[in-house]
């Protein structure tokens, strides 16, 4: 009688034990899964983005019209522009305040039928993105945006060019290091076959409460580009301004034509398949009766 009680409680001690057990397994697991999402999520946006880069050169090759007819119109579009954009006190993205002359279709112009109207390359940064029309969230989270209102990003004499992309998202990189970038370094963009390299001239951050024009100059090429910051709060902005470099850099045109560099090498797969097998072999060697446990330290003897 003894000996049946004292197994029914050593059966209740180990049920509580597995409990316990599988209890912290399932946590330790959804800690690496939780610990392994940005990094995915991240390798994931990276891959599928070069994926459309590197489609970008045959979207072209297949718009209709043609390139040369869509940079046309889009230089026709930037000497119809009469201002540029605002960077209005509190906003989180600038807004457009050109009035347009004559009568210009914005949607339709650089347009491929992946929607992408441009690329850009920070190689400061390993930035290598996308651009698509307008700075609606659905397309900022695909890539950078071009704000529509300010030039079409094909270069030229008073022109400028304003793009935008989101920073801190936690599946996406994007801009996320632009706050890096430092005067004289060098980006491009690429659109329909032009190369246009830019050098940072001003890298400023500026106060919710400022506001600030961002129009074009007489004279000057720019490209201006726009994220939020701090991280997570995106109070401020920060703006980096580049005037165009001519002629284009060799290393620069070669780069245009090359595929993106890809998302990498997964590592953060293998960190979290070793972490489950870590997790894995806990489980097992703690699931052994402490008597088998003990003999395999050598600690009992048999």
């Amino acid at each position: 009688m003894l000996r049946s009680e004292r197994g029914r409680g050593l059966v209740v001690v180990r049920s509580r034990s597995d409990i316990l057990l599988i209890l912290t397994l399932l946590v330790a697991v959804a800690a690496a899964t939780v610990l392994a999402y940005a990094p995915a999520a991240q390798w994931l946006a990276a891959y599928n983005q070069s994926l459309v880069v590197d489609d970008y050169p045959q979207s072209v090759e297949e718009a209709i019209p043609g390139p040369e007819a869509q940079l046309a119109e889009a230089r026709r579009y930037n000497a119809a522009l009469s201002s540029g954009a605002l960077l209005a006190a509190n906003a989180r993205v600038p807004t457009s305040t050109a009035a347009k002359g004559g009568d210009f279709d914005y949607s339709s112009i650089l347009r491929t039928d992946s929607g992408v109207m441009s690329r850009i390359q920070i190689p400061s940064i390993g930035v290598d993105l996308p651009i698509y029309h307008g700075t609606a969230d659905e397309t900022l989270r695909r890539g950078a945006g071009h704000l529509e209102g300010t030039s079409l990003p094909v270069g030229g004499e008073s022109t400028h060019a304003v793009i935008t992309a989101h920073r801190g998202l936690p599946e996406a990189t994007m801009f996320t290091d632009l706050d890096r970038v430092r005067v004289g370094d060098l980006f491009t963009v690429s659109t329909f076959g032009e190369v246009l390299t830019y050098r940072v001239v001003q890298t400023r951050v500026v106060e919710p409460s400022d506001t600030e024009t961002l129009r074009q100059e007489a004279g000057r090429d720019l490209v201006t580009l726009v994220t939020c910051t701090p991280l997570g709060i995106n109070s401020q902005r920060i703006l980096v301004t580049g005037e165009r470099e001519t002629p284009t850099p060799p290393e620069a045109l070669e780069a245009a034509t090359a595929d993106a560099a890809g998302a990498g090498f997964p590592w953060f797969a293998v960190l979290y398949a070793g972490a489950l097998v870590v997790i894995g072999g806990y489980g097992w060697w703690m699931h052994r009766p402490p008597r088998r446990r003990a003999r395999d330290r050598g600690t009992v003897a048999p």
